[in-house]
């Protein structure tokens, strides 16, 4: 094992820990209140949560040990693995609730889809270092990432898994944008983006997958099917007021009226419980974590880092953003878990180990 340089200690991320344990907390709070075993003052889905904490806690100071810059060679295998681990699902996982999603080994389960954002996040950073910055990128250049990322997305539509398509495609998105791409480029890429949404839609989305984004458009079409879901969110988020009901004194989400509410739904038992005070004050702890991310980004001081950086908090930004939109009803009901307060191991180990990452960039602009 490398040895730590006592600088990195010195220079440690308070922070961006302070930011991260506090919306963690909150999470495992919540789903205390969330979760579909409310007799117990401890839930068994909140202790869970609170366990996988504790690990993913472990795996971000191991990320922390290893020079972030070594990613960089490694970031082909690590896509390679993470495309391998879509395959094994398609072929052994099992198929829970109509989707096929995990590889279940005894009591654990992995969702490869979300250590997948950060392998992509990792790929493409290492492609946008290498380019000569002194260039705008044209067609031929974004052909080879465009299918790198075309093989695990379509893996991931075929799971199926809408959400998490939808985010990788707003992660390599979010490349696009800083890096230097030419307008004409951007053009095509968006009429590209355009049908490549038509074939998915003709050939790829399930009918349920369908029928939500009809719901969104005109939830008068199936208010206790399809629109369920959106409807029940809003009068929970809606019922919450200004102060909200009280810790587990939520109508909406003691009665089990929100379908999913320790998953895709746990902002509305949140707002319902702590009204618009508690939900502001969650969404200023993301928005500066997600700014405290992106001056990480500004410092770095190589170019990896700075996309790596980058990356990271788009996967933050974009998970949040889907999921509170999708509570609120601004957004179709996809089924992307909110970071950090959703419950689900996977995605909470994911949002560690990627917080882990945006330290390790921070400490190490103080020894290059």
């Amino acid at each position: 094992m490398p040895a730590i340089d006592r600088r990195l200690i010195q220079n440690f991320e308070w922070p961006l820990v302070g930011l991260l344990l506090a919306l963690s907390l909150i999470g495992v709070v919540n789903l205390i209140s969330a979760a579909p075993e409310t007799a117990d003052w401890f839930p068994a889905t909140a202790k869970r949560q609170f366990y996988m904490l504790a690990l993913g806690l472990l795996g971000l100071l191991i990320s922390l040990v290893p020079d972030y810059r070594s990613l960089e060679r490694y970031a082909i295998p690590i896509y390679l693995l993470c495309v391998a681990l879509l395959v094994a699902v398609l072929v052994v996982g099992p198929v829970i609730n109509g989707s096929q999603r995990w590889i279940v080994a005894g009591p654990l389960r992995l969702q490869p889809s979300e250590p997948l954002k950060l392998g992509l996040a990792i790929l493409f950073a290492r492609l946008l270092a290498r380019q000569d910055t002194r260039s705008e990128l044209g067609l031929l250049e974004l052909v080879k990432p465009a299918l790198l990322f075309a093989i695990p997305a379509v893996l991931v539509l075929r799971q199926p898994d809408l959400g998490t398509t939808m985010l990788l495609a707003l992660l390599a998105g979010t490349f696009l944008l800083v890096a230097r791409v030419r307008f004409s480029t951007l053009l095509w890429l968006g009429a590209a983006g355009m049908a490549g949404v038509s074939v998915a839609w003709f050939f790829y989305l399930h009918d349920y997958q369908k029928e939500r984004v009809l719901t969104f458009l005109s939830p008068e079409r199936d208010p206790l099917g399809t629109a369920y879901h959106a409807i029940q969110s809003q009068i929970a988020v809606g019922s919450g007021g200004f102060l909200g009901k009280g810790f587990r004194r939520g109508p909406q989400s003691q009665l089990d009226f929100v379908p999913e509410q320790q998953t895709d739904f746990v902002f509305s038992v949140l707002a319902e419980e702590w009204g618009f005070v508690g939900a502001a004050f969650v969404m200023l702890l993301y928005l500066g974590f997600i700014v405290r991310g992106l001056m990480i980004a500004r410092a770095s001081k190589d170019l990896f880092g700075a996309y790596l950086g980058v990356g990271v908090c788009a996967i933050f930004f974009w998970g949040g953003f889907i999921n509170v939109g999708m509570v609120l009803g601004v957004l179709p009901v996809v089924g992307v878990p909110l970071p950090l307060l959703s419950y689900g191991g996977s995605s909470l180990l994911t949002c560690l180990i990627g917080t882990g990452l945006l330290m390790n960039i921070s400490m190490r602009r103080y020894i290059f």
